[in-house]
C-alpha cells in the first residue's frame, strides 16, 4: 500500500550559491536514504528561498518483510564432539538465538552453521524522524549557523516543518521545531502561517500565496519574460546561466523588469558595468545593436500591482556602484600604468614578490620570442628589434593594473583593466592585447589568446608559475590543485597546438631551471606529460604509444596522436592490426639502438624481395604530415602478410635469421619514430 508524502522544511532565506553547489547531492542523499530503509520510490525535490520540499506520490506505508540469512563457520569448526565450540556459540549470539536453534546449510562446498530470520517491515511513519535527521545532517553547505541556545548547526534557522503522509500529520521534530499542518506564503501576501488542510491543497495554497514552488517553472517564467522584454524594447539580454540559476534560487514570485542608468556611465569599459551589475546586484546586462546599453534587467521577488517603485529602488542602488567605478577608472587613467608597489606584494612564499615574478616572466618571454621570432615577425609585420622591445614592454606592464583602484575593487578584472588603460594611454596594439590575454584560457574550452605574441606572454606567466611552485615543493596532489597548475598546463598545450609551435618539454625546462631553486625537474616533466594524456582527445593507448617513443615536443605529440588515432579509429583497422602486432612481437628482443643492417644478397624468398622493395619506397618517400607517413607504413600489410606466410624468420642459419630479424625490426623501428605500435590496444 502507498500514500502521498509531503515534507516541507521552512527556513529563513537560503543563500543561493551554497544551495546550488550541493542541490544534486541533497537529492542523491534522499535517494540513498530511501534505499537504506527499503522504501525506494520516485520523488520530487523542490526548493525556494524559504523551503526545502520532498514530494512523493506513492510512498510505501511500510517496509516489505524481509528474510535475513546468516552463514556461520564450517560445521567441524562450530561443533565438536556434539558440543558447541566458542566459534559456534559466538555465531549463535550474533544471530540472537541459542545454539540449538541454528540450522545447517552448504556454502562453497562445505557444510556450515546457518540461521534464517524473518524480519517484519516497520511502518514508514515510525521511520521518518530518523530518516529526516539523516537527510538534514547530510547537507554539507559549508559555512553553517547556530541560533538560539542550540549547539547544532544548519545553513539557516528552521522556522516551520510539515510532514504529511496521506491524511495524517506525522509527528516529527527538527531543531526543536515540531511538525504541524501549516505553511507560509510570500511575505508580501501574509506574515502569518496558513493552514494546509490536505496534501492535495498544498500547491494551490502556495500558488494563491504568490509562491511558485517548482524551480524549473520559475526559470521558464523568467526566460519567457526576457523574450517579451526583448521584443518590446528591441534589446538583447545577456542570459548568464549561473546568474539565472542564482536568481531562480532567490525568488518565489519572479518578475523581470527593465531599469535604466545614466548614459555618462557608458564611458566605463563594458566589463566594469557588467561586473557591478552581476556581482553586487544580480542584474542582467542589456545590449542594443551589439553594444552595452544604459539599461539592466532586475528579476524582482516582490508581489505588487505597481513595480515602478521596485525599478526606481534598483536604479537608485546601482547608481553609486557605477559612480564609484567611474571615479576609479578616471583616477587610474590619471595615475597611469605603473608597477610601483608590486615590490611590496608577496607572490608565494619562497618565490619573492610580484616584481620578482615579472623579472622571471621577462626572461622566459625573451627566450620564447627567440624560439618563435620568425613566426611572430610574419604574424605582426614588425622587425625583430621592435618585437623584442614590445614584448619587454608587455611583460613589464602585464601586472601593473594590480596596483589600480579598479582592480582593488574588482579583482576579477585584473589583466582586462590593464588592457583598457594601456590602450587609452597609447600603447602598441600588441602590448595591450597581450596584457588582456595573459591569463587565457580561463578554463577548459575557453578562448585562447588571439596571436602568437599574446600566447608567448600567456605561456610565460604559466611556465613561471609551474617552475616556481614545483621548485618550492607546492605540487598538486590528488584532486587538490589550489594554484590551478593543471589548468596552466592545459592552456600551454592548447596554445602550442593552435599556433603550431615547437615546445620541447625537456628543452624548455632545462633552459629555464637556472632561475629557480634546485628541484627534481622530472617531477614537472611527468606532471606535464600526465596533463597531455588528459587533454588530448584520443584512444589512451594511442597517446601512450606516442609518449613511449620518448617524444617530448608537445606539438609533435599532438600531431602524431591525431594522425595515429584517425587510423586506429577506422572500422577496418582492428582486423588489419594483428599483422603489425606480430611485427612488434618479433622485434621485442632486437636492439633498435644499433644499425639494423640488411644484406639483400641473403634474400632467398620472393616475399623477402617484395617486402624490402616496398619498405624502401615507403622510407624514401617525402611526406607532408604524419597521416601520410602512417598510411604508407600501414600500407605494408599485404607484403608483410605474404612475408609471414612464406618466410621462416627463426631459422638455424644465424646470418639468415639475423638478416630477417633486421628486416622486421627496421619496419618496427620506422613505426617507432612516430609511435610504439606494441602499446596500442583496441
Amino acid at each position: 500500500m502507498t500514500q502521498p508524502l509531503l515534507i516541507e522544511i521552512g527556513v529563513e532565506e537560503l543563500p543561493a550559491i551554497p544551495l546550488l553547489k550541493i542541490v544534486t547531492n541533497i537529492e542523491k542523499s534522499w535517494t540513498n536514504i530511501l534505499a537504506e530503509y527499503n522504501l525506494v520510490n520516485e520523488f520530487n525535490f523542490i526548493y525556494t528561498p524559504r523551503r526545502l520540499v520532498l514530494k512523493h506520490k506513492a510512498m510505501p506505508t511500510r517496509q516489505e518483510d524481509t528474510t535475513v540469512e546468516f552463514f556461520g563457520p564450517p560445521l567441524m569448526v562450530g561443533l565438536k564432539d556434539g558440543e558447541a565450540t566458542k566459534a559456534g556459540e559466538g555465531f549463535a549470539r550474533k544471530c540472537g538465538v541459542s545454539f540449538d536453534k541454528l540450522g545447517r546449510s552448504e556454502k562453497n562446498g562445505k557444510e556450515v552453521l546457518y540461521f534464517k530470520r524473518e524480519e517484519k517491515g516497520a511502518d514508514t511513519i515510525s521511520l521518518l524522524q530518523e530518516m529526516l535527521e539523516k537527510w538534514v545532517a547530510s547537507m554539507a553547505f559549508g559555512k553553517m549557523m547556530r541560533w538560539g541556545d542550540r549547539s547544532d548547526e544548519f545553513i539557516r534557522p528552521i522556522r516551520w516543518l510539515q510532514v504529511r503522509m496521506g491524511e495524517s500529520s506525522v509527528p516529527v521534530e527538527l531543531y526543536s521545531v515540531e511538525s504541524d499542518t501549516k505553511t507560509y506564503l510570500h511575505r508580501m501576501v501574509s506574515y502569518d502561517a496558513v493552514e494546509v488542510p490536505t496534501i492535495d491543497a498544498y500547491d494551490a495554497i502556495l500558488q494563491e500565496g504568490a509562491v511558485m514552488l517548482e524551480p524549473s517553472e520559475r526559470k521558464a517564467l523568467i526566460l519567457a519574460e526576457f523574450d517579451a522584454l526583448e521584443s518590446e524594447h528591441n534589446i538583447t539580454i545577456e542570459r548568464d546561466e549561473e546568474l539565472l540559476a542564482e536568481v531562480v534560487a532567490i525568488t518565489e514570485n519572479p518578475k523581470a523588469l527593465v531599469g535604466n542608468f545614466d548614459e555618462m556611465f557608458l564611458e566605463l569599459p563594458p566589463e566594469v558595468i557588467i561586473t557591478s551589475m552581476k556581482e553586487h546586484q544580480r542584474y542582467f546586462p542589456v545590449f542594443e545593436f551589439g553594444k552595452i546599453a544604459n539599461k539592466f534587467i532586475v528579476v524582482s521577488n516582490a508581489y505588487t500591482d505597481d513595480y515602478s517603485k521596485v525599478v526606481a529602488g534598483n536604479e537608485r542602488v546601482l547608481k553609486p556602484r557605477l559612480a564609484d567605478g567611474l571615479f576609479f577608472y578616471k583616477n587610474d587613467l590619471k595615475n597611469g600604468l605603473t608597477t610601483n608597489g608590486l615590490e611590496k606584494v608577496q607572490f608565494i612564499d619562497g618565490l619573492g614578490t610580484l616584481t620578482d615574478k615579472i623579472a622571471r616572466e621577462q626572461k622566459i618571454a625573451t627566450r620564447l620570442l627567440g624560439l618563435y621570432m620568425e613566426r611572430v615577425e610574419e604574424e605582426s609585420s614588425k622587425s625583430n628589434i621592435e618585437l623584442e622591445k614590445l614584448m619587454d614592454r608587455a611583460v613589464g606592464l602585464a601586472k601593473a593594473d594590480l596596483m589600480s583602484e579598479m582592480v582593488y575593487e574588482f579583482t576579477e578584472l585584473q589583466g582586462l583593466m590593464g588592457y583598457y588603460y594601456a590602450k587609452a594611454l597609447g600603447e602598441d596594439e600588441l602590448v595591450y592585447n597581450a596584457i588582456k590575454e595573459q591569463y587565457m584560457p580561463l578554463g577548459e574550452g575557453a578562448e585562447l589568446p588571439s596571436s602568437i605574441f599574446s600566447s608567448i606572454l600567456s605561456m610565460s606567466v604559466k611556465i613561471d608559475t609551474l617552475m616556481g611552485l614545483f621548485s618550492v615543493g607546492k605540487i598538486p596532489t590528488g584532486s587538490k590543485d589550489p594554484f590551478a597548475l593543471r589548468r596552466a598546463v592545459n592552456g600551454i598545450v592548447r596554445m602550442v597546438i593552435k599556433y603550431d609551435l615547437s615546445f620541447n618539454i625537456d628543452d624548455i625546462i632545462s633552459l629555464l631551471k637556472e632561475d629557480y631553486a634546485e628541484f627534481d625537474t622530472s617531477l614537472l616533466r611527468d606532471f606535464i606529460i600526465e596533463r597531455i594524456n588528459k587533454s588530448l582527445d584520443a584512444n589512451p593507448s594511442v597517446i601512450a604509444s606516442v609518449l613511449s617513443t620518448g617524444e617530448r615536443d608537445i606539438n609533435e605529440i599532438a600531431k602524431k596522436v591525431s594522425a595515429l588515432n584517425e587510423i586506429v579509429s577506422s572500422d577496418t583497422f582492428k582486423e588489419q592490426f594483428s599483422t603489425f602486432k606480430r611485427v612488434a612481437n618479433i622485434s621485442k628482443d632486437i636492439d633498435l639502438e644499433r644499425d639494423l643492417n640488411i644484406d639483400i644478397t641473403l634474400f632467398k624468398e620472393d616475399a623477402e624481395v617484395t617486402l624490402y622493395s616496398a619498405y624502401e619506397k615507403v622510407i624514401n618517400a617525402t611526406y607532408y604530415n604524419y597521416e601520410e607517413e602512417l598510411e604508407a607504413m600501414f600500407g605494408l600489410k599485404r607484403e608483410l602478410d605474404a612475408y609471414f606466410d612464406d618466410v621462416m624468420v627463426n631459422v638455424e642459419d644465424e646470418a639468415l635469421k639475423t638478416n630477417r630479424l633486421h628486416t622486421i625490426g627496421s619496419i618496427y623501428k620506422s613505426f617507432k619514430s612516430i609511435a610504439d605500435i606494441k602499446e596500442i590496444t583496441l
